[in-house]
């Protein structure tokens, strides 16, 4: 009976241990990353705001355009392109294997490793406007967001090399704006290319006596990155 009383004793204490340690600081993750997103928010619409402004003198036809969606996800309309913004609500252990998991910072603290993370898919105007439902958004960029606000981004655009580490300093307003204006830089250079011929060679009858027919044949980019081999990578998505 003593052993059992015991046990239960030990057992009650490890689970008050376990949610001191990893239910706290799993707040402390989420309440940092929610505050990132929310700054996110705020700096893109300021972003937006002076574009839509400036833009409106070039052409006005071209669209500039902020979107809420929910607590949690939110779009900016550049042109043709349509970045969405959506942040995860649970709490994340980078992967053991990754090199990240080796670096000092981790070593001297494991907990560092626990993240938040910010997803931004890169989707076509188009999609939305003409209710496309086949067309595939691309990941571009996942940023991740830990206890101390430190921050590093997993991209294959040109800003990887600077944000693949994380951070010595807390993630702050002009990174927010850098990184947003980078990933707007890549949307409106990142072009539409035609898919192959083989891949729309074929189209039912029922199909092509819809008048909207063509919004069923899935559209999406592709990221034109290059292997050694020469070729195209294939399509960069993700899939929650």
């Amino acid at each position: 009976m003593n052993d059992s009383i015991n046990t239960l004793q030990q057992q009650h204490q490890k689970i008050l241990e376990l949610i001191k340690e990893k239910s706290v600081l799993k707040q402390d993750v989420f309440f940092n990353t929610i505050h990132t997103f929310n700054n996110f928010r705020t700096y893109s619409k300021e972003i937006i705001n002076n574009l839509k402004e400036e833009v409106s003198k070039i052409d006005k036809r071209i669209g500039i355009q902020y979107t809420e969606v929910n607590q949690f996800a939110y779009q900016i309309k550049v042109a043709g392109d349509i970045l969405e913004f959506f942040m995860h609500t649970n709490v994340f252990e980078i992967e053991k294997s990754s090199p990240l998991y080796k670096s000092p910072y981790i070593k001297q603290n494991p907990l560092n490793a626990y993240c938040g993370i910010i997803y931004v898919y890169n989707f076509m105007a188009d999609s939305f406007k003409y209710n496309r439902p086949n067309d595939i958004g691309i990941l571009t960029a996942r940023i991740f967001i830990n206890k101390d606000n430190h921050f590093f981004i997993e991209t294959k655009l040109p800003m990887a090399s600077k944000f693949s580490n994380f951070s010595l300093e807390p993630i702050n307003e002009y990174t927010i704006k850098e990184i947003i204006n980078e990933l707007i830089i890549h949307s409106i250079q990142f072009d539409l290319t035609t898919p192959p011929f083989d891949a729309l060679k074929e189209i039912s009858v029922s199909e092509i006596n819809e008048r909207t027919s063509w919004i069923t044949l899935r559209t999406g980019k592709r990221l034109g990155f290059f292997t050694d081999s020469g070729k195209d990578d294939d399509d960069f998505s993700f899939q929650l």
